[in-house]
């Protein structure tokens, strides 16, 4: 290949090179001395100044004893710089090669084609695009010969510096292509997350008639995996034995490194098992599957795995090492972790690292400041990553001036910050809570050369390049965005996304979904969600948890069987999101249909998260029965079932089946926690309990060391105030050590109005208004409030000035299951299509009412005014009524309404299941009422 072609150098405006010995190899041949290259880049952390420094003081160790070979002729000068930089790749010092480069052209000599691979792999390694680019220009400038084996390197080396526009550049240049470059271009866009990209090129490669070796297949394999398409990735696993090739033991490693990385453990597992059905697992199998007991805290596994290496006499390298310290330490052994490290016989950076790395994520800072010291006192010279560690820990604890020394610390030891220390600092910021920090350094990152941020007070120093946000980046920002309802500033990213190409990452545009989803934007989510070429089971979920999130629990339902009609697989998260739908809006039958696939994916038995998830579903659609048996079906119970099956009997008002369970737990030897104490001490909200949950309230402490937060306060003022104590519930909100928040208040308003209490109810409204002053429900309850006790001054008065302020009600909603059917009536829309049967109902079951001696409750107001009860308007008659004309007469009406019932509502229902003979059960977002014989389990009290 001629070198006219391959001139695809990439602008120097797009970074400059943090090992900046070579600025003047862009010009011709004939090259200034040495002394005239700055001296920035350490061989062995000095700097070579001119050609007998760099060549004694760095490099003498690797020379031979015999005369001064730079005496000799250029060929034999050649010959004996090729040998020291030969060196310095089998150890991997990288730095130093580039050094070793910039005395060899200083002195005379040229790298020839054999040696110029080894000098582009350290350029790859080094991920350093100033020097990449810099070399890439002395090749072209000096000329130098460049055949199909250096190109392949160029194409690895841009690829490796995050540079896939170069790369493409320099491969479509080239007038040559094997096997070796299409693979470096597919794996680049692989990395990038581009698997659109990087499969059109693997197609791409076939068409053009070369044939994909099984490195080829691995390349896109892992690729997929490690950017969580599991399934496409063990999908192309059967594709590439259809090929007559079989899979080796590095496509395996690439599938279980690739779950591993997504955090699917158990699925890694599985993988791993099927694996050695067909291949023997190597050390990278090992080091790969091992972090999967580290987060499963497998210990015995991880043990079973340590004892496979010694009888298979596997060499304990650094890779394998640095796992099994990495488990040891999840698995809260820490004395094996340090065994493992002290018996590595070479140990390096990397497993220091390592090390470091797994005190700093148990957050044992003062252990991983110990063993940075002890590692430079060794000989080790900390870098990027060894800093990034430190970054990273100190940004999650919110620690951000000692993130920020780390940070300067980089610049001040001759290193340069990278986009791994820009994540560690935005996700850490944003998992303590500083958020406006990480949209800060997001934007900042993209300035050009000076570099300070408002999160610190001091200059941080000076960066002489942009740094790019990459994926990692982009999903924590808009998490960022998400948490905080920052739509405008979320907008903002997804214009970034689109200008930088990114919408074709999975993770990205799933986050982005999320993002809109959080700020109430489900048009935008669901055209975000649409235009995705590449959707996984992640984005499904994300999506469907958005409709969850919005209230719209209807349409993540139906978005499962659009799921299933497009061949995806449900994952344990799917069917917990659905479940959570099928809770919301009482769906039994739904919920049945996804508890048996369950069984059926899952013969050994249901994971504990899906059978505490089936425990909630069970008892919020009103079958406690099944709630039940799911619970006595698990075997090995954790805290989690104890509390979901304890919540279920306080949801049923069944007060003495859950104190029932509470001693059992602690039986079992399950010590209880604030979750516990909520479910508990809710349970104990009905006539004759007051003085058990007292006693439960001081044993939270006492007994068990937990300390009540505010819900448990909560909690209590709801239990004083249902009980009518309502001065001893206001006397307790005032000894809080809490500030008191709306949920408090509510509760006590919602007392006051159990027991027209008109004094206490204006107070706690009028702290409502403060906190929630768009909150029109608060208006609503002390107006029923004053209108109950006759106070109709008052009533008029909270009436005019809700008109004033332009307050509206939330959208108000229910739901009902009618055979494989989810029906939605919404306040003041008419347009079911069996409205006119439904009202029909309606009319029937009035006229029986007012037979039966029902007497409106016609001081309830609503947003649009006074109201006849019975006109129907509130959206539970009309499902309710639904039911009746639909479902058959043995079987229960279900429905779900996503505000609190009022009072009319409530006392015509509780007419309705005399006059039907019907089982009504209706959750209303506050309370859980079945309908019996013209009573309501809630006792009236809700």
């Amino acid at each position: 290949m001629s070198p006219c072609c391959c001139c695809a150098i990439p602008s120097s405006s797009t970074s400059n090179s943090s090992l900046p010995i070579l600025p003047s190899l862009l010009q011709a041949k004939s090259l200034s001395p040495l002394h005239r290259l700055p001296s920035r880049i350490p061989a062995t952390h000095s700097s070579p100044q001119c050609t007998a420094q760099a060549t004694s003081s760095v490099n003498s160790r690797y020379l031979p004893k015999v005369a001064d070979p730079f005496d000799e002729t250029p060929h034999s000068k050649a010959r004996s710089y090729a040998k020291l930089i030969s060196s310095h790749c089998r150890s991997q010092r990288w730095s130093d090669v580039i050094s070793v480069l910039a005395s060899m052209i200083a002195d005379g000599a040229t790298p020839d084609r054999f040696l110029l691979p080894k000098i582009l792999k350290a350029c790859s390694e080094l991920r350093d695009w100033g020097t990449a680019a810099t070399v890439h220009g002395y090749v072209i400038t000096a000329p130098l010969e460049v055949d199909i084996v250096v190109g392949n390197s160029i194409v690895d080396m841009y690829s490796k510096c995050g540079d896939i526009t170069s790369a493409r550049a320099f491969f479509d240049r080239m007038t040559v292509r094997d096997v070796i470059s299409w693979t470096a271009l597919v794996n680049a866009y692989a990395d990038a997350g581009l698997l659109d990209v990087a499969q059109a090129m693997f197609q791409s490669m076939r068409e053009n008639g070369v044939r994909p070796d099984l490195i080829s297949w691995n390349a896109l394999i892992s690729g997929f995996a490690r950017n969580g398409e599991t399934g496409m990735a063990l999908l192309l696993l059967d594709e590439l034995q259809e090929n007559g090739l079989q899979p080796g033991t590095n496509s395996w490693n690439g599938v279980v490194s690739g779950l591993v990385q997504n955090g699917c453990f158990d699925d890694a597992l599985e993988i791993f098992r099927q694996m050695c059905l067909h291949e023997k697992p190597n050390a990278v199998t090992i080091a790969s599957i091992l972090p999967a007991c580290s987060g499963l805290t497998a210990l015995n596994l991880g043990q079973e795995l340590h004892s496979y290496v010694i009888r298979n006499g596997m060499k304990m390298n650094v890779f394998v090492g640095g796992s099994l310290i990495d488990m040891y330490l999840k698995c809260g052994k820490s004395g094996f972790a340090e065994r493992v490290f002290a018996d590595l016989e070479n140990r390096n950076v990397p497993v220091w690292n390592a090390l470091i790395a797994a005190y700093a994520d148990e957050d044992k800072m003062s252990e991983a400041l110990d063993l940075l010291d002890l590692m430079q006192k060794d000989g080790f010279v900390p870098n990027v990553i060894t800093y990034n560690t430190f970054i990273a820990a100190y940004a999650r604890r919110g620690q951000k001036d000692e993130a920020f020394k780390f940070l300067f610390e980089i610049i001040r030891k001759g290193l340069k910050p990278n986009v791994v220390s820009m994540n560690a600092l935005t996700s850490g910021f944003h998992h303590s809570g500083l958020n406006d920090e990480a949209l800060d350094l997001f934007r900042e990152m993209q300035l050009p050369k000076s570099f300070s941020t408002r999160c610190s007070s001091v200059l941080i120093g000076l960066l002489d390049v942009i740094i790019q946000p990459n994926a990692v980046t982009i999903t924590s920002i808009l998490s960022v965005c998400a948490g905080l309802k920052l739509h405008h500033s979320g907008k903002e990213v997804h214009g970034f996304i689109l200008r930088n190409s990114f919408e074709s990452n999975v993770f990205v545009s799933s986050a982005l979904v999320d993002m809109y989803a959080k700020c109430c934007d489900m048009s935008s989510a669901t055209k975000v969600f649409h235009g995705m070429k590449d959707k996984n089971v992640v984005s499904w979920n994300v999506l469907m948890a958005g409709h969850n999130y919005n209230e719209h629990p209807e349409a993540a339902l139906k978005l499962y069987l659009e799921m299933l009609e497009q061949n995806f697989v449900p994952s344990s998260i799917t069917l917990m999101i659905l479940l959570l739908s099928c809770s919301n809006i009482m769906a039994l039958r739904l919920g049945r249909e996804l508890h048996s696939r369950i069984e059926k994916g899952r013969p050994d038995g249901c994971p504990l998260t899906l059978a505490s998830t089936l425990i909630n579903m069970y008892a919020k659609c009103g079958s406690i029965k099944d709630a039940k048996l799911v619970f006595d079906c698990v075997i090995e119970k954790d805290l989690v079932i104890w509390n979901a099956m304890m919540a279920g009997y306080s949801l049923h008002r069944m007060t003495t089946d859950a104190l029932s369970l509470f001693k059992q737990m602690q039986q079992s030897g399950i010590k209880p926690d604030h979750i516990t104490f909520t479910a508990i001490l809710s349970a104990c909200n009905q006539e004759g309990f007051v003085d058990e949950g007292w006693k439960l309230f001081k044993m939270m402490e006492d007994i068990f060391g937990v300390s009540p937060t505010l819900e448990h306060f909560t909690c209590m003022v709801d239990m004083l105030g249902t009980a009518g104590l309502l001065e001893e519930s206001l006397d307790l909100i005032r000894r809080i050590p809490f500030r008191p928040d709306a949920c408090l208040w509510a509760t006590l308003l919602k007392a006051c109005r159990l027991h027209s209490n008109y004094e206490i109810g204006e107070r706690a409204a009028r702290a409502l208004f403060e906190l929630e002053p768009q909150n029109a429900l608060n208006h609503i309850v002390l107006y029923n409030i004053f209108a109950m006790s006759g106070l109709w001054d008052s009533a008029s008065t909270m009436r005019n000035a809700l008109r004033d302020q332009g307050l509206k009600m939330v959208d108000i909603c229910s739901w009902i299951e009618i055979g494989s059917a989810i029906h939605s009536f919404k306040s003041g829309d008419s347009s079911h299509p069996e409205m006119e049967t439904i009202l029909a109902m309606w009319n029937k079951l009035a006229d029986g009412m007012s037979k039966g001696g029902y007497v409106p409750q016609n001081i309830v107001f609503c947003d649009q005014g006074e109201v006849d009860p019975f006109t129907c308007y509130h959206t539970e008659k009309l499902a309710v009524c639904l039911g009746i004309i639909f479902l058959r007469a043995n079987i229960p009406i279900r429905v779900s309404k996503n505000v609190r019932m009022c009072i009319d509502c409530h006392s015509s229902i509780k007419f309705i299941s005399k006059i039907e003979d019907r089982d009504i059960f209706i959750t209303d977002g506050c309370f859980y009422h079945h309908f019996k014989d013209g009573t309501c389990s809630c006792g009236d009290k809700w």
